[in-house]
């Protein structure tokens, strides 16, 4: 496929304006809410103004009560509440891990349901973001890649789940009250449910929000998109979003990572780091990340370690290791802590940092590569996901 195709648009999104009903502002870009505004009566001149505040009580003080914004006269109040809603994503429940990792489950337009997960850590907070319903990787040591794809999430769903999360942190700001610097939901991964290049408008558009100034205000640098290697839009990435890149890597040979990660099929380990040598400059982040997650006899060997090395060499980078997280009925097992340690050293040995990741919120299906909606599970044996993986003993 060439890289003009338009690859982003293979799945349905429910549309951000339906035909009938109030029309969502969360989700739309500073742009659409001023159109938004504009055909909604209020007059040209002073729809920009009206527009940042408005932004500024959703997004900046988390407001989703018209009457409530108070810099507003009452009549427009009024109009804004017969054509408009600020609606989020509901939570449908939330567990909550013995190391403090909360799990949510959310329910979004036509009664479907994501995961979302907040990883509380010392001095900061990530929030684990999903950006489809299911997935369409079929990554085969993924609890999610075993989800078929239902539909892309709207920016509204993606940037709602941020929304909602600070709901539940206790973390809007009080008008008035003194700045605090200090957040408990600090920085946002597109690590969650779905492939984000493959909804890249959608997300951008959510990430945008995020870090605008008069709003959430997160920096780019506290925004890590994670791609398991959508080439032709990983420069759009770049120049559109600018945030930390995250590569879903896993393997050092396309034979074991055509089975791990299928899209390899499609674009090769050569292509996609021809493709992200160019990032760092471009998007003025630091270096790439390297997602590694150790599998048993699988790609966890010396020889893999050095090969890694030799293939990611001259690209700012940082390998994080990943211990498999087990689901019911994985084709896979976790490589031993000593294996991973080896593993590490060897990485870190050549100059690049190489940490292992802290599994988190294991005991509640929280941890990476662990997510699925439970309304979308497909049942299925270990015997039909090994032969899916192409693993199956002979």
């Amino acid at each position: 496929m060439s890289a003009q195709a338009p690859i982003t648009q293979d799945v349905h999104t429910i549309p951000r304006k339906l035909p009938e009903g109030p029309v969502n502002l969360v989700g739309l870009t500073r742009e659409a809410m001023r159109d938004a505004l504009i055909d909604a009566g209020v007059p040209e001149k002073q729809a920009r103004m009206r527009t940042g505040q408005i932004w500024q009580w959703i997004y900046q003080w988390g407001v989703r009560d018209f009457d409530a914004m108070t810099n507003l006269a009452k009549g427009l109040r009024a109009d804004l509440r017969e054509r408009f809603v600020i609606e989020i994503p509901e939570v449908v429940s939330k567990q909550v891990s013995s190391d403090g990792t909360r799990k949510y489950l959310v329910r979004i337009a036509g009664g479907h349901e994501v995961e979302v997960v907040y990883i509380p850590e010392e001095g900061r907070g990530t929030l684990c973001v999903s950006s489809q319903v299911g997935c369409t990787l079929t990554c085969s040591f993924c609890h999610t890649g075993t989800q078929k794809l239902v539909r892309n999430l709207t920016a509204a769903e993606i940037i709602g789940q941020v929304m909602m999360a600070r709901d539940d942190l206790g973390e809007w700001p009080e008008m008035g009250a003194p700045k605090d610097e200090t957040r408990l939901l600090s920085n946002i991964v597109l690590m969650g449910m779905g492939e984000p290049l493959y909804n890249f408008e959608n997300v951008r558009d959510a990430m945008k929000i995020a870090m605008d100034a008069e709003g959430i205000q997160l920096s780019r640098r506290r925004i890590t998109l994670s791609t398991s290697g959508v080439v032709p839009e990983i420069a759009r990435t770049a120049q559109e979003i600018g945030c930390q890149l995250a590569v879903s890597f896993h393997a050092t040979t396309d034979d074991v990572r055509d089975k791990l990660v299928p899209i390899n099929k499609r674009w090769n380990i050569a292509e996609l780091l021809d493709a992200l040598r160019s990032y760092p400059k471009v998007s003025n982040s630091e270096r790439i990340t390297f997602e590694y997650v150790m599998l048993d006899g699988v790609n966890d060997s010396d020889v893999d370690a050095h090969r890694l090395i030799k293939l990611i060499e001259g690209i700012p980078a940082k390998i994080n290791l990943i211990p498999f997280n087990e689901w019911p009925g994985a084709p896979y097992k976790r490589s031993s802590n000593n294996r991973i340690r080896a593993f590490a050293n060897i990485i870190y040995q050549a100059g690049y940092a190489s940490p292992i990741r802290t599994p988190r919120g294991e005991d509640i299906m929280a941890a990476c590569g662990q997510l699925k909606s439970a309304t979308e599970r497909s049942r299925k044996s270990r015997r039909q996901i090994e032969a899916e993986a192409g693993i199956g003993s002979s």
